[in-house]
């Protein structure tokens, strides 16, 4: 017993050790990887390139804020974390921080006080950076942005979730090396490597997460797990490997128009990916565009898509009911006819690159629906860009359907044609419609 008491006492005093350490003792500040003269100068351009491919504007910029100026809602599963004003304005912004403090902010999560940024900020993606990139950022936010005075509304997550030194101890655990080392064995295929894992962080999104940490399953494609799918706020960020996923049955043409357009001839960019084409990806120069498209289509893993089902061969059989058209038919068919079969018509094709296919569409069949749920309920647009600047808006219709009704309607989508998911309940419609609306 004495024994046991012995071993107890030292794994608390341990304890108490670690977390003195994590609450007092100063973070650790990377150091550059390949440290640049003092007086480098980063090429014309290059800071506002960077700040395009890291998709900073999306993040920093609020409905009707100015840009760069924070105070966007990013939901969290611990609650609701809102962005910094990264603007060079000396009070509310970034205009006192050094180079090493913004780096340190930018690849470690150390704000200039030294306390933790909230890992909702892709810093473990963006150690990856180079030292030249991080550079030309530092220059472009200080010099090029327009300071904007505003202070952004300030995070209050519930405890212990409000305990930023805690962050030290899942850096401990998550937190991958700093550095980019090239993997793919092709000049190019590295570069598209750099783009997707590190300053385009396309894991925060794509990539399932751990249930203990939260933290990303990988940060490469040398992880088994790394862009694999997962769900981001209830919509389905799908998997990108998969042999018959979207990203590796489409011609590379046809991926390249979809990250540049925000469309592609049988379907269009919703959710947290049409913001990814409004601010980032559209702009992205062609040999990067291709580099990432590549690298996609070169980490492709040979099995299915996991949790979905074979397609089933009643596309000839649904269209003929829709085109029936008789007083009898489900409910879920009569919504379709009366919502959806003017845009998307009974075969459930749509209009090429106008809208979006039905039949096969990954967000359709996805094994969560919360995506299809909320287009359905709140309506969705594929953004204006540069090669197509036509924006197509679907209207939502959660105004003047129920519950009930919206989940007639997508489990009639996700059954029909070649779908083959599982049906949606009113349960959860009701959930997404609370989720949504608190959202907004």
């Amino acid at each position: 017993m004495k024994a046991l008491l012995r071993i107890v006492g030292v794994l608390i005093l341990i304890g108490i050790v670690v977390v003195l350490g994590l609450m007092f003792v100063p973070p650790q500040r990377t150091a550059p990887a390949a440290p640049l003269p003092a007086d480098y100068q980063a090429p014309p351009g290059a800071g506002r390139a960077v700040a395009v491919a890291g998709d900073c504007m999306a993040c920093h910029t609020a409905p009707k804020g100015q840009p760069y100026a924070g105070g966007l809602a990013v939901p969290s599963p611990f609650g609701t974390i809102y962005s910094t004003n990264i603007t060079p304005d000396k009070e509310t912004g970034i205009g006192n921080y050094t180079l090493d403090e913004f780096r340190a902010a930018l690849i470690d999560g150390v704000r200039k006080d030294g306390a933790h940024l909230y890992p909702a900020m892709p810093y473990p993606s963006y150690r990856k950076m180079s030292e030249p990139d991080v550079r030309a950022l530092y220059a472009y936010l200080m010099n090029d942005v327009k300071p904007v005075h505003a202070a952004a509304p300030v995070t209050e997550l519930e405890f212990p979730f409000n305990q930023r030194w805690g962050i030290r101890a899942w850096d401990w655990v998550a937190l991958p090396k700093a550095g980019f080392e090239p993997h793919m064995g092709d000049a190019r295929l590295d570069r598209g490597a750099y783009l997707v894992e590190g300053l385009a962080h396309c894991g925060s999104c794509h990539t399932p997460r751990s249930a203990l940490t939260f933290a990303e399953k990988g940060y490469d494609a040398r992880a088994g797990d790394f862009l694999t799918g997962a769900v981001l706020n209830g919509w389905p960020a799908p998997d990108l490997r998969a042999k018959d996923s979207d990203a590796q049955r489409w011609s590379a043409a046809q991926l390249a128009a979809l990250l540049a357009t925000g469309r592609s001839d049988t379907t269009g960019v919703a959710g947290e990916m049409a913001t990814a084409v409004e601010h980032s990806l559209q702009y992205l120069p062609k040999d990067d565009l291709d580099a990432v498209v590549g690298y996609l289509q070169a980490i492709r893993q040979d099995r299915a898509v996991a949790g979905q089902t074979a397609p089933r061969a009643n596309a000839v059989a649904t269209t003929a009911t829709l085109n029936g058209a008789s007083p009898q038919i489900d409910l879920g068919a009569r919504l379709y006819l009366d919502n959806c079969s003017a845009c998307h018509f009974t075969n459930g094709k749509g209009a090429k690159a106008v809208f979006p296919q039905l039949d096969g569409n990954a967000l359709v069949t996805a094994q969560d629906a919360g995506g299809l749920i909320a287009v359905i309920l709140n309506g969705a647009a594929i953004p204006s860009t540069q090669l197509r600047p036509a924006r197509l808006a679907m209207p939502g219709f959660g105004w003047r359907l129920k519950d009930d009704e919206v989940a007639a309607l997508a489990s009639f989508v996700r059954q029909s044609w070649s779908n083959d998911a599982p049906a949606v309940a009113g349960a959860d419609v009701a959930k997404v419609r609370a989720a949504t609306a608190s959202a907004r």
